[in-house]
Parts: C-alpha cells; structure tokens; sequence
C-alpha cells in the first residue's frame, strides 16, 4: 500500500503540510466572503447601504431643533395659557378641578414629548460618528500587529 490513497475525494497522506494545502485549497473554492451586505432571502447579497446618510440624519435633526421643538414648545404654551384661562373661568365648579388636572397630565405628556425629540436629535448626530468609530476600530484589525505598533520604525 503508498501513502497516497484516494479516500472518498481526499487525500490520505502522512505527511499533513501536504494533506492541510490540500484541504485549505478545497476550502478556499467553496467559501465566498461578502463584506458589503448580508444575504437576501433570494441569497443575492445584500444592498451594502444604511436607510440614510450622515447628511440625511443630520438633516432630521435639524429639523428637530428648529422646527419641531420650538413648534412644540410655542403650541404648549398656547394651550396652557387657554387653559388657564378656562380654569380661571370655572373657578369653584367642578369642571375648573377637572380641567387644572387634565392641564397638569398635558404637562407631563409634553416633557415626555420634548425629551424623547430631544434624544431622537441627538442620536441622530450621533450615529454618524459611532459608525465612523466602529469602522476604523474594525479596520485596524485587519492590520497585521506590527503596523498598529507606534514603536515601528524606531
């Protein structure tokens, strides 16, 4: 009997630098790496791009602090001025008490409100440099260690 026996499509070898070129190689032909997406139902890959740009999230943002915040804040202070009017108004009914609390329960809505728009904006611009991050520190492990070293060189 040789070393070399056809086994079932590989080779049977005692020497295994020869037998491991010869499964690497068989590896590398089936495997097919894709970095720019994750692969649809249909298997065709992924579109390599995000819902929106940074210019995009920036865009939403803005329209956050200068229209929908002040909007809001102006529209909450027309509202509770109308209903302290209509407090005033009723004073000493019970639609005064019921209204003085419908106004506080607002309130509290609007803070909630206001808030969440506050972090909406502010992960709005602040998504584009976590990715900007998230690329480089994947980038620099692709680098063989003796490039990420500051003592190269010296």
């Amino acid at each position: 009997m040789n070393d070399l026996e056809p086994n079932g499509g590989r080779v049977v070898s005692g020497d295994f630098t020869q037998e491991w070129n010869s499964e690497r190689a068989r590896t590398a032909e089936r495997t097919v790496m894709r970095l720019n997406g994750i692969a649809a139902a249909d298997g065709s890959g992924g579109s390599g791009t995000f819902a929106s740009t940074p210019a995009e999230k920036k865009a939403a943002a803005n329209t956050i602090e200068r229209e929908l915040e002040p909007n809001t804040k102006k529209a909450t202070e027309h509202a509770d001025e109308c209903t302290d009017t209509a407090v005033k108004g009723f004073e000493g009914w019970d639609a005064s008490v019921g209204l003085k609390k419908v106004a506080d329960t607002w309130d509290q809505q609007v803070k909630v409100l206001m808030g969440r728009l506050g972090s909406e904006k502010g992960s709005l611009r602040g998504a584009s440099g976590l990715f900007v991050q998230n690329d480089l520190g994947t980038g620099d492990g692709f680098r063989p260690l003796g490039a990420r070293s500051k003592l190269n060189g010296l």
